[in-house]
């Protein structure tokens, strides 16, 4: 018993394990926010975008009935295919996944650093002697020759 013990705290020890738990514990917490983000600002958008569409209450009755909204039919007990409330969650994911990526790739943007420019070179190699003589000279020090 008491080496499975150890071998657990090696485990919940380790970084990874730590990381992982700090990982979801900020994503809980991001969730609202982007949550609010794609609930409260992107899809108001997108419903006026589509003409005030309400996805939630798409619906095929399998009854043969017509009815005014999901509810309506769920209050009577028909059974229905709420297809609307699936294309809402599958729009609401993929937003929610871009805006996730739009996110970590700005603060990936942040942390990464600026390449370096690259300066002109100061030496070139002499075709003759082979030597490393300034990239200005016209006459190379080490075998005379003239620099084309």
């Amino acid at each position: 018993m008491n080496k499975i013990l150890s071998e657990f705290k090696t485990f919940v020890m380790r970084g990874n394990v730590i990381d992982m738990a700090v990982g979801v514990i900020i994503g809980g917490a991001f969730s609202g926010i982007v949550n609010s983000l794609v609930n409260d600002i992107v899809m108001p958008v997108i419903s006026l975008i589509t003409g005030k569409i309400n996805f939630t209450d798409m619906m095929i009755s399998l009854d043969g009935n017509t009815y005014a909204s999901l509810q309506a039919a769920k209050d009577a007990a028909a059974p229905v295919i709420a297809y609307g409330n699936f294309i809402q969650l599958v729009v609401q994911f993929l937003l929610t996944a871009f805006v996730i990526f739009m996110v970590i790739k700005g603060i990936n943007k942040l942390h990464r650093p600026k390449p370096a420019e690259e300066e002109a070179p100061a030496t070139k190699i002499c075709p003759y002697c082979k030597s490393e003589i300034h990239i200005d000279a016209v006459k190379c020090p080490h075998c005379a020759s003239e620099q084309p």
